[in-house]
């Protein structure tokens, strides 16, 4: 069923973090406000020591120190937004603009490309670790030939990251459109807008890795996951499982079911006209029993012969 749904893709929708990215996140920048770098980085590691997100493993490497948890009480998360936690008895807040903007903590005017993690105790902005993920080398291939080889019409990528970063990633990778600032709950919207956008005989994609994507994964007509560093729930809700993490798979996989559709219509189209044309003959007297069982064991045989065939996959076009 999914061979053949995904072989009438026509709109791939693209998660960012860990499937365009490498979702190996570096802290690249601490900038602090009324304390200093290491107090700073300190607190954004003892916040996020209980979360298993990327972004918050990068921040506990950089910090490279253990993280003391009797200091840490009602740690709890702001799905989306980052996380809340009482460190030293003090409320620290650290996650993206949106989580600042809910607890009314004003932002400087800044102007950067990456992922920023924006931290307040007590309500209070104490500064931001910027953070940067590498868009995967073979990502802007894969969508060019999304588009020449395998015909695809519209590719989207959303992302919880900011504007800036999205439009920058979008753009080096000539993906078509772009949302950004999404929280799990939006992408679901968004799949549900494209999905009522295209056409009634063709399907959309989703690709994805994390455990925020399993509900998007599981809408969309065909959904693959990222096997290699993708949570267990993303392989679970997923249709097509890409296991080394290579996004240029998802060509691959493609082609293979299109080149398996092919070859199923070939051997419906010759199993039943050599059928037909031997009934017609058998009808009119002219065939015998050697032409019957040719009609029967015979063209299974040739069917097999031709189905073998889908086992060679080394290139894109037959």
């Amino acid at each position: 069923n999914y061979l053949e749904t995904l072989s009438k893709t026509e709109t791939i929708v693209f998660d960012k973090t860990g499937t365009l990215t490498k979702g190996s996140f570096e802290v690249t920048e601490i900038s602090p406000i009324g304390i200093d770098k290491a107090s700073l980085l300190e607190i954004a590691a003892h916040a996020e020591n209980y979360s298993d997100h990327p972004i918050a493993q990068s921040i506990k490497k950089a910090y490279a120190k253990a993280i003391d948890t009797s200091r840490i009480a009602d740690a709890s998360e702001v799905s989306g937004n980052g996380v809340c936690v009482k460190i030293d008895g003090k409320e620290v807040y650290a996650g993206n603009e949106k989580l600042m903007k809910k607890i009314k903590v004003k932002l400087p005017a800044m102007n950067i490309v990456g992922t920023v993690i924006h931290v307040a105790m007590e309500k209070q902005y104490v500064g931001y670790i910027l953070i940067a993920d590498e868009v995967k080398e073979e990502a802007k291939q894969t969508i060019h030939d999304l588009k020449e080889i395998n015909h695809v019409k519209e590719t989207v990528m959303l992302t919880g990251d900011n504007s800036t970063v999205a439009e920058s990633v979008g753009k080096s990778l000539a993906i078509d459109t772009v949302y950004s600032q999404l929280l799990p709950a939006d992408k679901v919207t968004k799949v549900e807008e494209l999905l009522h956008k295209k056409s009634s005989d063709k399907s959309l994609a989703f690709v994805g890795d994390g455990i925020n994507d399993a509900p998007v994964l599981t809408r969309a007509d065909v959904g693959i996951a990222m096997g290699g560093l993708g949570s267990d729930a993303a392989i679970e809700a997923a249709d097509v499982v890409i296991m080394d993490d290579k996004i240029s798979k998802i060509n691959t996989a493609i082609y293979i079911s299109k080149r398996t559709l092919r070859i199923v219509k070939q051997n419906i189209i010759f199993a039943l006209g050599v059928k037909g044309v031997v009934l017609i003959f058998g009808a009119i007297g002219m065939a015998n029993m050697w032409e019957a069982v040719f009609a029967d064991v015979g063209v299974s045989f040739i069917a097999i012969l031709n189905s073998m065939r889908a086992l060679r996959v080394n290139k894109f076009n037959d």
